[in-house]
């Protein structure tokens, strides 16, 4: 982002602060904190917003995304706190910082249960480096829709935070399908309000941190699953054409949904943005597709890969290194502390919502030299994940103890199903048109009308 279009940024947030009340534009989050030297980002942004009048009481939230990021988030922080100008501008905001969370590239990058082990080691490095220099923290969390991307019940995942980091306070993004699914109906809405609620207030009283020895656990499992789920995406160079021929993604690329293009540009701040990807290219590189597309498209072919892959190979690396008594132990604190609980919960969840039956259709777009072997290892780890949770929740089915849940999949994945089936005739067809063919128009639009019609039937996007 050029200099000429960050001060149009601040003078816009000063003119909105002066016509509609300081609560209007009370915030700049800076993308990008990554390492311990971008604390001097975070810094100038502000120096730049102390400038206009309107715009000096702006609180300056650093956001951390990437595995990388959450590694040092801490670090960040206390480089941050540890400069006398910074300290000034918190002054000015009563000693309150605000630090915003993502939780959907460093489940891209690194798998399900390696992403939230890194949120949660964050967040509690963010709390004591706060802590230590008398700061009042709020953590806000990105979250999205699909349990990839921090969905689900977000009650039992604020009961699952560290201790300390909840305080009372809870900030969090609700975005897409999970507003109307929460808030468009009165009574649902203060229901989920008073879940929340509950959730807040139990999170203080109740919340201690995990048992030494479920910290290696963690880490134990975490490093496991992170090797399975990147041996699997990013290791093997054809898996970037296998997703793009098993998911819809070259569609959902086209469409241009939500906010924000399918494809990240260069890194803000380089003296000329690159050029805006064509929708074909921003999927032949997976380190620059978004999150939103990634899990969006994995939800569309039914199978739900960022919200369990690698918990399998996790567990059963446990049980070769450990034997029973690891399986056992983890077993136990799946019962008493509640952040595994959540976890496996969410996993649960995102394996009973997926239909490996209706994946193989998917599946067999994928012809390429290799692939059988990916969709092999896709379906195994499914299998995988599903015994593994079974046998750690004592449960003899998914979600039997979510009865409601179960039904309302069951209910209506008959019509899904059939959504699923056109989508993929289509899809095949029109993908062995040639670009100027005449029916790739209806075509195109026959499969965009499944994509809303399986979006609204799973309430799941991105």
């Amino acid at each position: 982002m050029a200099l000429a279009e960050v001060l149009d940024t601040f003078r816009a947030i000063e003119r909105i602060r002066g016509r509609f009340g300081a609560e209007a534009a009370g915030r700049v989050v800076v993308s990008f904190t990554a390492r311990p030297s971008d604390a001097t980002d975070v810094l100038e942004v502000a120096i730049v917003a102390a400038g206009p009048a309107a715009a000096a009481a702006l609180d300056v939230v650093p956001l951390f995304e990437s595995a990388a990021a959450l590694r040092d988030a801490g670090t960040v922080l206390e480089n941050l706190l540890a400069d006398p100008r910074y300290r000034a501008h918190l002054a000015g905001r009563g000693d309150r910082q605000e630090v915003m969370l993502g939780y959907s590239d460093s489940n891209k990058e690194s798998g399900f249960v390696a992403a939230n082990w890194l949120l949660y080691r964050a967040q509690a490095a963010l709390a004591r480096v706060a802590d230590a220099h008398g700061i009042e923290l709020t953590l806000f969390h990105g979250r999205g829709g699909t349990v990839g991307r921090g969905g689900g019940r977000l009650d039992r995942a604020i009961l699952g935070q560290p201790p300390g980091t909840v305080r009372g306070r809870l900030k969090v993004t609700e975005q897409g399908e999970v507003v109307a699914a929460r808030y468009g109906n009165p009574t649902l809405a203060l229901r989920h309000l008073e879940l929340l609620a509950g959730a807040v207030i139990a999170a203080d009283a109740t919340s201690r941190p995990g048992p030494a020895d479920a910290i290696e656990l963690m880490e134990r499992l975490a490093a496991a699953s992170s090797v399975a789920y990147r041996g699997l995406v990013y290791d093997d160079p054809g898996f970037a054409g296998f997703f793009r021929r098993i998911t819809p993604i070259d569609v959902l690329a086209a469409m241009q949904l939500g906010s924000r293009p399918a494809s990240r540009q260069g890194r803000s701040g380089t003296a000329a943005a690159e050029p805006e990807p064509e929708p074909a290219a921003c999927i032949e590189s997976l380190g620059r597709l978004r999150a939103i597309p990634w899990g969006f498209a994995w939800t569309q072919a039914r199978i739900e890969l960022p919200g369990w892959f690698g918990l399998g190979a996790a567990v059963e690396a446990l049980d070769r290194d450990l034997g029973e008594p690891g399986v056992a132990r983890l077993a136990e604190l799946y019962r008493t502390w509640p952040f595994l609980t959540a976890i496996l919960d969410h996993a649960e969840l995102a394996i009973a919502r997926s239909d490996l039956g209706v994946a193989r259709r998917y599946a067999a777009l994928a012809t390429a030299t290799g692939d059988d072997d990916r969709w092999i290892a896709i379906e195994a780890e499914h299998e995988r994940s599903r015994r593994w949770l079974l046998a750690i929740t004592g449960r003899g089915r998914l979600l039997e103890s979510s009865p409601v849940v179960a039904l309302a999949i069951e209910l209506r994945n008959p019509d899904i199903d059939t959504l699923s089936e056109l989508q993929v005739g289509r899809l095949a067809r029109l993908r062995a048109l040639p670009p100027d063919h005449p029916d790739r128009e209806v075509l195109e639009r026959l499969v965009r009308l499944t994509v809303s019609g399986v979006a609204a039937g799973l309430q799941v996007t991105g």
